[in-house]
């Protein structure tokens, strides 16, 4: 009898470890598709903010936080998860296939601005929020047709063609841009002019050239652009200071713009550039930038109750370490790379449906997740 009872309860063991067809898939979740939990319409943001810091791994937060007292905005979210970055033809993503797996849910190949790897334009989750009646916005520290915002609003086969990138901003009704790259608009090869088609189009355009952003005057009535620099804006340590009041400026425009609600993408660059340049000290200024701008609009979801808040990046840049003999005060800093590398990237949450974004994932599940936190049905398919 005793010999029948271990045989069953080897049985019964055998059969509870055994994988079944779905845990196979999860083994492989490149090819398996995205099991997100559903969301009851009462339980839905109305707002979704994305902020990426571009380059910003571990350390890099690590080293912001250290140089600043031990403390950063970042511990105020209370989900927390890593996605996995490599691109469909590269272990080591470039910004361009990483901004694209966030935009538009696609692995695809290493300087590809929103199109698959056959080169195919996919829909973002910009183009889909503005379809569905919400507004739209991006903030940046780079130009704004650099790769990271570009790939959630053009379709290009190479993230350095800056003019057609350009071009493709009067495809899609985006309510708010604010960035450099001012040369690409209005001295281009073509000869058109986009920031006066822009203006027939009903925005307020504005620049740098015609007044400092803390002194610009918003209508409400019509859609903003203000682009920050003919080319790339400075650094934070050559007097770039615009981050968080345009993310402040941008929570507030496109909240009062449309009730309905509003997708808004907000990028820190030159952490990224910090990481290329191989120097501790612009990527601690800069990270330091950035938190100050992810606090801002934690401050607005606080208040607001309405907004989820989600805080990652495309990939590390360096392969950035904090070396013996550091102190708060003298991060020594190493680099294994000028380029990025291929670590896990943290995913911060707050807000209604902060709870899809723990765990470990691809990074085209924040693009899952985005859409199944508004509550986007169905396969997203393009218009046009």
């Amino acid at each position: 009898m005793n010999n029948w009872i271990l045989i069953s309860c080897l049985f019964l063991l055998q059969t509870a470890c055994t994988p079944t067809p779905n845990a196979s898939l999860a083994k492989n979740p490149a090819t398996a598709p995205p099991v997100i939990e559903e969301l009851a319409p009462a339980a839905r943001p109305r707002n979704v903010i994305l902020l990426i810091g571009d380059g910003m791994g571990l350390t890099q937060i690590s080293a912001g936080l250290y140089s600043n007292g031990d403390h950063l905005n970042l511990e105020r979210f209370p989900v927390i998860g890593l996605h996995k970055s490599y691109s469909s033809d590269n272990l080591i993503t470039d910004s361009a296939a990483g901004a694209t797996a966030f935009s538009a849910g696609k692995k695809t190949y290493n300087g590809a601005i929103g199109v698959d790897p056959e080169g195919k334009p996919l829909y973002t989750i910009l183009e889909e929020a503005d379809d569905q009646g919400l507004a739209t916005g991006m903030v940046t520290t780079s130009t704004i047709v650099h790769a990271t915002p570009a790939a959630f609003i053009a379709h290009e086969a190479q993230r350095t063609y800056y003019e057609p990138i350009a071009r493709d901003f009067l495809d899609t009704d985006i309510d708010l841009f604010i960035g450099g790259g001012k040369k690409y608009f209005d001295r281009r090869e073509d000869g058109r002019d986009l920031l006066q088609e822009l203006r027939q189009k009903g925005y307020a355009v504005s620049s740098f050239l015609e007044t400092n952003f803390k002194d610009l005057s918003v209508d409400y009535s019509k859609k903003l652009t203000y682009l920050t620099s003919d080319s790339d804006p400075l650094s934070v340590e050559q007097g770039r200071d615009y981050l968080t009041p345009a993310s402040i400026l941008a929570c507030d425009f496109l909240d009062k713009f449309n009730s309905k609600g509003f997708f808004l993408m907000i990028e820190g660059a030159q952490i990224d550039w910090g990481g290329h340049a191989n120097n501790s000290s612009y990527i601690i200024t800069e990270m330091l930038d950035f938190d100050k701008a992810v606090g801002a609009v934690l401050d607005f979801a606080e208040k607001d109750g309405h907004t989820l808040v989600i805080v990652t990046a495309d990939h590390e840049t360096g392969g950035y370490a904090i070396n013996p003999g550091s102190t708060r005060d003298s991060i020594i800093g190493a680099f294994t790379s000028d380029y990025h590398t291929a670590t896990l990237i943290p995913v911060f949450a707050y807000g209604p449906g902060a709870q899809l974004f723990a765990g470990i994932y691809e990074n085209t599940a924040i693009y899952d997740k985005m859409r199944q936190a508004f509550g986007f049905r169905g396969m997203a398919v393009r218009k046009n």
